[in-house]
């Protein structure tokens, strides 16, 4: 739930992280929606008068930090909702995860038939003219590999056909930011220029594309892989696969689950060293983040919790995660990755992915969006539009 503050906020005394700067006694001041003004030291006191000011160090402590705020382009639920179910559920699983720090996300939707996913891609579409911190959706199906689909139901599955592809964007109404999908299927090359002369960001994922396969793809106009390491031939010494083709080409930002339990933390670490600036942190969260261990539901497949652990009831692949974009943050610094390319990974990488200007930095004209931070990374305080949720 949101309170409004004052339609100008300065948030001052900080550590400001952003687009890979630090300013060490740093303020910024939120004007409305957008941010107005940054700087450091007591620059902030000339601002106007009325502002609602902050002293970050009261509120977070000598170690204070303010980032923008987070960025999800593939996560499905939270709280005990799903991305999947009605618009009360959705709103559930946003408030979750906004706590968190995450201030906008793309909406993800587990494989399905074509009907389902119109039905869903078009909820969607509607929520992001009333729902400012919804971003559209990204369709993790149905057209993957089956041998990869990890927890996606086999009989969803299907070939990216034109007839398919239209119906979809037709419902997504300019919406879809994101699709994964295999791009060794059948019509999968095609496919990915469709969507991307939609103006979609077409990922690679579920699949068995080796390096060569992954390389054409980007030529056709791939620009993301979804999850990597997970869901797709091993980066071996030998058969590189898609992670190396990723990594090789800089047009490719790497989607990586920090959770320490889909990828080793080192591999995470050398993915950042591999691809300087062109990681992006996703939750890839279920219905169960920040709801505890039980059984739950992934698109129509059954999913036991445990431990924090995600599984198929039937097969006991991980489904998902239950994780979220702060604990992300906490992974990566303790992995080695340096603070201002972790920041950039939950900020202004993701924004880029989904070609979202205006968002994910703290800089004049950007988007008033801020998580205030204290030194053991943990959230303290999260503005969205430049106002305190």
């Amino acid at each position: 739930m949101t309170t409004p503050d004052a339609a100008l906020t300065v948030i001052h005394g900080v550590r400001l992280v952003s687009d890979g700067v630090e300013i060490r006694d740093g303020w910024v001041q939120l004007r409305g929606g957008v941010v107005g003004a940054i700087g450091d030291g007591d620059g902030w006191r000339a601002g106007d008068a009325g502002a609602t000011v902050i002293d970050g160090r009261a509120l977070a402590g000598p170690g204070a930090m303010l980032t923008p705020g987070l960025i999800d382009i593939h996560g499905h639920g939270g709280g005990g909702h799903s991305f999947e179910d009605a618009e009360a559920d959705i709103r559930a699983a946003r408030d979750l995860h906004r706590a968190h720090g995450t201030t906008r996300a793309v909406l993800s939707l587990v494989s399905g038939s074509i009907p389902h996913l119109v039905d869903r891609v078009a909820r969607i579409a509607r929520m992001t003219r009333t729902d400012p911190d919804i971003l559209g959706s990204h369709l993790e199906g149905p057209f993957l590999d089956h041998a990869h689909r990890g927890a996606h139901d086999p009989h969803a599955l299907a070939l990216p056909t034109p007839g398919a592809i239209d119906a979809l964007l037709d419902a997504g109404a300019g919406t879809i930011r994101q699709v994964t999908l295999a791009p060794e299927l059948d019509g999968g090359m095609d496919a990915i220029r469709a969507f991307t002369d939609a103006g979609v960001a077409v990922a690679v994922g579920h699949t068995d594309a080796d390096f060569a396969v992954t390389s054409r793809a980007i030529d056709a106009g791939a620009r993301i892989l979804t999850h990597a390491f997970n869901a797709m031939p091993p980066l071996h010494h030998r058969m590189p696969g898609p992670v190396a083709a990723a990594t090789a080409d800089p047009r490719m930002i790497i989607e990586v689950i920090a959770d320490g339990v889909h990828v080793h933390p080192e591999l995470v670490r050398m993915l950042f060293a591999a691809a300087p600036g062109r990681v992006t942190l996703i939750t890839d969260a279920m219905a169960a983040a920040g709801a505890g261990d039980g059984r739950y539901l992934l698109g129509e497949l059954a999913v036991d919790v445990t431990g924090g652990v995600a599984r198929l009831v039937d097969g006991g692949a991980i489904a998902g995660s239950t994780l979220t974009q702060d604990a992300a943050l906490r992974t990566a610094v303790a992995a080695g990755v340096a603070l201002p390319d972790a920041v950039d990974a939950l900020t202004v990488v993701p924004a880029r992915a989904i070609g979202r200007p205006g968002l994910g930095i703290l800089a004049p004209g950007y988007a008033a969006d801020a998580v205030l931070w204290d030194a053991d990374l943990t959230v303290r305080a999260v503005w969205s539009d430049g106002t305190r949720v």
